[in-house]
């Protein structure tokens, strides 16, 4: 069934409106960006984007700055004249979608209103700190900030079981720092230093604005549990291995794997007492913990909390509280010198919470009925020639490609917009803001409590249409790209092919590729985690993947800071298969013939120009260090070059030489799929 050695494709011209003429197609190049004085050779990303590197300016509100916040600003401007609308109606109907978008949007603008609560919508929930008189009502108390969204040490989410899609389970996950990740609060260097006693007096001041006396030793408190929360943590590679990360526990097996930490209460307060089975993700962290949690003193675990409370509601208090915490999270961690404008923040938060109604009408009014159709015919001709590069690969044995072929084939695409719209009716909105994000805390976790014991919902979508972004899903094996990326630079209706498949080519093969990357490849066609590889076959995709994580350790974005290959390695594995499909399918629509020269540029310039310019990026020093921290995607200039380095189709079309700095030679590339 699986072993053609010809494709046939649907269309040979994807992405061209059947309005437009031939003749009038655009390249969808933005030559104006070009940097001229640099050999495409030597450093593409630049030659294509150095211009535009030099004259652009990160904005003052951002810490990063590109291809995707364009887009996002933009649609992020059209979210905003949907909620204004709403929130402009003199009575809406209570309960109404539209009267809950206009009150969540106005409790947040209304700053005359919080300044006159100031820190009082929370003295009720610090009060309740206070109450804590054991571990006992620890315990019931970390439960209960599941239900509010406060930080605690530990959490959980519902999702499928990843080796029994089909159904549902609770997944416990290790948490509770205020620093993004545990080397923040382990690395001696300078920097690392001095960012822990920044957050140290931030800690400090935001007690002070609270009204606590002894701020100090606090401060040193708080700091001291999550430092000791920090050297149990696992790193952020440990935790993206889908094996190690799938402990699959009994009630009774988690009593024994963390026995200072009351299960039964805990289960009970999150809705979780009928529940027979649960993930357990980081389990020697829990283990761990459970010491920790016995020998540290209840009133240093009281500070604790309270400083995850107002860390948690910092943003939405008054003035005083708001800008102290920018001043660390934004200017300091980030290097983002001023605060964004209310109305984007508060734009952000409805259309976080309520995302579903903003993207209904979203759709509705910004994404044309073609697009969906033309994308859904460009992601059937990357499957094409995804299935005819599976079946070329010398590297993989038959019964092997069996396998992929059929994982390929049960791909499931999602496109624009979910076929069913979320339900709002169960979710509270007033017009005080502190008890509108309570009630949306809430509403989401019973949505997510709702779920157990049910059949799985395959029409959930987890990003908003108005979402700059794309994803796949291991466990349902489907690829989704919400409607607000499908436009320029990724998806053009006036381009020609070649900038197109370059660009959302690049994107759709960079999601089918997380199905075939290091994590998503354990999984099967039906999204069951289980190994579906022979042993020969799987110690030389591993011997594959290790190389290409090799080479973006080499990487070095600031000095004496490197990109964590191992960190990136399955978005690394996503650009580099996902390219190189997008290619394949892009000469497979020539149908052998040639291509049109387009403002001077052939094809395969195009093709290779329209991923490169996708990934025009600036980041703040600040930013940028954060990101090789915590972000499994690699900076963009490497996720441009380094993916480049690796292809034969791009040393070809630019005739690099061994002389070039984009050269490597065949035995150095890196060829997976």
């Amino acid at each position: 069934m699986y072993f053609y050695r010809s494709i046939y494709l649907i269309s040979l011209s994807l992405l061209i409106s059947c309005s437009v003429s031939d003749s009038s197609l655009k390249s969808g190049i933005k030559k104006d960006n070009f940097d001229i004085t640099v050999r495409p050779q030597d450093d593409f990303y630049r030659y294509v984007n150095g211009t535009w590197l030099d004259n652009t300016k990160i904005p003052d509100d951002q810490s990063t700055y590109g291809s995707f916040n364009a887009l996002r600003d933009k649609a992020r401007d059209d979210v905003r004249v949907i909620i204004e609308e709403s929130s402009n109606q003199a009575d809406p109907v209570k309960g109404s979608n539209s009267q809950k978008v206009g009150d969540l949007y106005n409790s947040f603008m209304d700053i005359e209103n919080l300044e006159i609560l100031g820190i009082s919508p929370i003295k009720s929930d610090l009060k309740r700190i206070d109450e804590i008189s054991d571990h006992n009502s620890l315990v019931i108390h970390f439960a209960r900030t599941q239900k509010t969204a406060v930080d605690a040490p530990y959490g959980f989410y519902v999702s499928n079981d990843s080796k029994s899609p089909t159904e549902y389970i609770a997944t416990f996950r290790q948490s509770g720092l205020g620093l993004p990740e545990k080397a923040y609060y382990l690395k001696e260097d300078e920097k690392s230093k001095a960012l822990r006693a920044e957050y140290i007096a931030h800690i400090e001041k935001m007690f002070m604005l609270f009204g606590f006396d002894d701020f100090n030793s606090i401060a040193s408190k708080v700091m001291g549990i999550e430092k000791a929360i920090a050297q149990i943590h696992w790193t952020m590679v440990d935790r993206r291995d889908r094996d190690k990360t799938y402990n699959k526990l009994s009630a009774f097996e988690l009593e024994e794997l963390a026995p200072s930490l009351n299960w039964s209460l805990y289960l009970e307060e999150a809705g979780l007492a009928n529940e027979e089975y649960f993930i357990v993700r980081e389990k020697s962290y829990f283990s761990e913990f459970s010491e920790l949690f016995e020998f540290t003193p209840i009133q240093d675990w009281k500070l604790y909390l309270k400083w995850k409370l107002i860390d948690s509601s910092a943003g939405s208090l008054n003035k005083e509280v708001d800008e102290q915490n920018f001043a660390f999270y934004g200017r300091i961690l980030n290097g983002t010198p001023v605060q964004k404008e209310r109305w984007k923040r508060g734009t952000a938060l409805v259309s976080g919470v309520l995302g579903g109604v903003i993207g209904k009408i979203y759709v509705e009014r910004h994404f044309k009925p073609e697009a969906k159709d033309r994308m859904i015919e460009l992601v059937e001709n990357l499957r094409s020639a995804y299935k005819e590069a599976i079946i070329d690969l010398d590297w993989m044995s038959e019964e092997t490609k069996v396998q992929a072929l059929d994982k390929l084939a049960k791909f499931t695409p999602k496109i624009g917009y979910p076929d069913k719209w979320r339900d709002y009716s169960n979710l509270e909105i007033d017009k005080n803001l502190i008890d509108n994000l309570r009630q949306a805390a809430l509403f989401s976790h019973n949505r997510q409590i709702g779920k157990l014991g049910k059949p799985i919902d395959r029409d959930e979508w987890f990003m908003n249409p108005q979402t700059v972004n794309a994803y796949y899903n291991p466990t349902m094996n489907e690829i989704v790209f919400p409607a607000a990326i499908l436009q320029p630079p990724f998806f053009n209706m006036e381009a020609d092919n070649a900038v197109n498949y370059g660009a959302i080519g690049g994107v759709i093969g960079h999601e089918m590729g997380h199905g075939f990357d290091d994590q998503g490849a354990k999984s099967d066609g039906d999204g069951v985690l289980r190994n579906w590889w022979t042993e020969n076959d799987l110690k030389e995709f591993q011997l594959r993947t290790g190389k290409l994580a090799s080479q973006y350790s080499k990487f070095e974005p600031l000095p004496g800071e490197f990109i964590n290959g191992e960190l990136t390695l399955g978005e690394n594995i996503g650009d580099l298969g996902g390219l190189t499909i997008a290619h394949k399918a892009y000469k497979l629509s020539l149908n052998n013939g040639e291509s049109k020269v387009i403002d001077g540029l052939r094809g395969e310039e195009r093709f290779f120009m329209g991923w490169a310019q996708v990934w025009a990026y600036k980041f703040r020093d600040e930013a940028l260090r954060n990101r090789l921290l915590t972000d499994s995607h690699s900076p963009a200039p490497y996720r441009c070059n380094g993916t480049l380095m690796n292809m034969p189709e791009f040393v070809e079309a630019y005739n690099v030489k061994e002389s070039d700095k984009m050269f490597r030679n065949s035995e150095e590339r890196v060829k997976i799929w």
